[in-house]
């Protein structure tokens, strides 16, 4: 078999830089110290991504963004912008698709494409690989690290050897022993932290040290895990490249750190509401309804608490989905200062695929016709450029836009 691993560098910041860049922007973010995170106006946003000059800061993904300052003051700092990010996925795979069918959108930076029935009209997976990673540098502007393996596991361990803009393989035994076996037991997909210390209290440091361990051992120690990290030491999985023409994700979320902490449930729901009509709008695009609702509560003192409820029907209507938000915030809301909200969604169903109940016929219809014309407004001018009449006369500004009521609001004070 030969599987090809396709990972965007620095996928979220490069994409930025790419798009700033088109607009005008003097300057190519990627080559001086900067970020991906929350927005700079937030206390303690989180870096998502940064560039290879930020890291000689020491400035981490997962890091605050206060400490990031702290470490860098003239870090360059912008925010996320998802919809530009499932764009250049888009992208990403309409370029793969021109070589092979079979392709597995992984993440919404990384495609697996399995390459083994394309070698003999196309040429060598390697050659094919350098082709894709300079064909993506040249027409979308971002590098990418291309790993060409015997496998799935192999073909993605390929492509973390090194970055930037790199092509490796691993391909045959001798290529898993000279490349693979020497780094530290850590770096093999699957072995977290915790199971890097058992293994290493058992004197297990490198990947090849765990390839010739006694599979029994590992198994004592870390049950059916360790026979599985011990196959991806030798370079075994069976796994396969299920094609799919879609992101797959098990779930949508969206949170933010306040400018201030709240402490009344008015004003803490407004801003659920922001947050509940931005992730309740990326469910739509992804042709998707939920049943699974969520938040998550930051108060002032660190403390951190969540509720969800399982809903018995599927839903992508905002102020549906907003209704259940609420009602949670009220249940476990304890009435000290607020410091972070976040919303979320998971056990999804396609939209296409969901029966409604006889009870849903009369309202759902007109419900879904209202987010779908809202839908196209934003797409088309801009997620501000429509709002609900809420945030019409509030303080508060609405998060890429805002729902609460039934009156949406346009710019320019048109009410629709």
């Amino acid at each position: 078999m030969r599987i090809l691993h396709v990972d965007v560098n620095s996928a979220y910041l490069s994409w930025t830089a790419v798009d700033l860049l088109e607009k005008g922007y003097p300057l190519d973010i990627r080559t001086v110290p900067a970020v991906i995170a929350g927005d700079p106006e937030d206390r303690h946003g989180i870096i998502l991504a940064k560039s290879i000059p930020a890291k000689t800061y020491k400035i981490a993904t997962g890091q605050s963004l206060f400490e990031a300052r702290q470490k860098c003051p003239q870090l360059l700092i912008f925010p996320p912008d998802y919809d530009l990010y499932l764009g250049c996925s888009d992208a990403i795979y309409d370029v793969l698709h021109s070589y092979s069918p079979l392709i597995q959108r992984y993440s919404i930076d990384e495609c697996f494409v399995d390459f083994t029935a394309c070698e003999g009209r196309l040429g060598p997976a390697e050659q094919i690989a350098f082709e894709i990673k300079e064909r993506i540098k040249k027409e979308l502007g971002f590098t990418v690290n291309v790993g060409v393996g015997s496998n799935k596991l192999l073909a993605k361990m390929a492509g973390e050897l090194s970055k930037p803009d790199k092509v490796h393989t691993l391909l045959n035994r001798t290529e898993l022993e000279e490349k693979l076996w020497p780094l530290p037991v850590g770096e093999l997909f699957m072995v977290g932290s915790a199971s890097a210390r058992e293994l290493e209290r058992i004197n297990i440091r490198t990947i090849g040290d765990l390839a010739r361990a006694d599979s029994v051992l590992l198994r004592g120690l870390l049950k059916s895990h360790g026979q599985l990290i011990w196959e991806y030491a030798n370079g075994i999985d069976g796994d396969r490249v299920i094609p799919n023409g879609e992101i797959v994700q098990k779930g949508l979320s969206n949170s933010m750190t306040l400018p201030a902490d709240v402490t009344s449930c008015q004003e803490a729901e407004q801003y659920l509401l922001s947050l509940t009509d931005r992730v309740t709008g990326r469910l739509r695009r992804q042709g998707c309804k939920a049943s699974l609702i969520g938040i998550s509560v930051k108060a002032a003192t660190f403390v951190r608490y969540s509720h969800q409820v399982q809903l018995p029907f599927f839903t992508d209507d905002t102020t549906r989905i907003y209704q259940y938000i609420c009602r949670l915030f009220e249940e476990c809301w304890k009435g000290e200062p607020v410091r972070q909200l976040g919303v979320r969604l998971s056990e999804f169903v396609r939209a296409d695929e969901y029966q409604l109940s006889v009870f849903d016929f009369e309202k759902i219809p007109r419900d879904e016709a209202l987010n779908q014309v809202v839908d196209q407004i934003r797409a088309r001018f801009g997620q501000t450029a429509i709002y609900r009449g809420t945030f019409a006369n509030s303080a508060l500004k609405p998060l890429e836009g805002g729902v609460n009521d039934g009156n949406y609001m346009m710019m320019g004070g048109y009410k629709q």
